[in-house]
């Protein structure tokens, strides 16, 4: 189990050699069927503590939406990127999911100076980079995106359940769940389902 002080052990090595601005990058929503792939770039102040902060999967919801608040308000730099299923759809979900974290990066309102990205490479990305395989349970910075991006592609699942109560969504965030996939065979795939993934292209292609 790692303690509070183990997940500064990337920033504290930048941060001794005068790197002041380090990001961490993270997505969430590469296995739902539906939606878009969300990604989060968060740059932290050195001083920055929050007590249980980590992978944004194994928090309640109601902490979740605790340190959302608490990292909006505390990080010098908080930035979302997002690609659409129709993106998803056009690219696969992997490259997708690349463009997102592209784009969460330059949407930073402070500079990176090195980015901590949770397992991915970024080839073309023109700072210094590090992938750590779960980042986000091993680097604070990693932990504070998971969450941002978690909550934020919850929050757009709310408001596709609001207008499509009959799928679920609340419950399963668009994951394909038993309910889920029964949904779209009773009432079909909305324009946000992604039709490359399976069982929405086997409707499409039944249908």
């Amino acid at each position: 189990m790692l303690n509070t002080v183990d997940l500064y052990q990337f920033e504290n090595e930048l941060w001794s050699e005068g790197v002041h601005y380090v990001a961490g990058v993270d997505e969430v929503g590469r296995g739902p069927l539906i939606g878009p792939v969300v990604t989060a770039c968060v740059i932290l102040p050195s001083n920055f503590i929050l007590e249980g902060l980590t992978d944004s999967k194994k928090l309640s919801e109601k902490k979740r939406d605790q340190f959302y608040e608490y990292i909006m308000e505390h990080a010098i730099s908080v930035s979302v990127g997002m690609k659409d299923e129709k993106v998803i759809d056009q690219v696969n979900i992997y490259q997708a999911t690349k463009l997102a974290m592209y784009e969460a990066i330059e949407k930073a309102t402070v500079k990176p100076e090195h980015v901590l990205i949770d397992a991915m490479k970024l080839e073309d990305l023109k700072i210094p980079s590090t992938s750590i395989i779960k980042g986000d349970a091993k680097s604070i910075s990693i932990a504070a995106a998971s969450v941002i991006a978690k909550v934020t592609r919850d929050r757009l699942m709310y408001e596709l359940d609001h207008k499509h109560p009959e799928y679920g969504f609340a419950s399963h965030k668009g994951y394909p769940t038993k309910k889920h996939i029964e949904a779209i065979w009773k009432y079909g795939v909305l324009e946000q389902h992604r039709k490359t993934f399976s069982p929405v292209s086997e409707y499409l292609n039944q249908a």
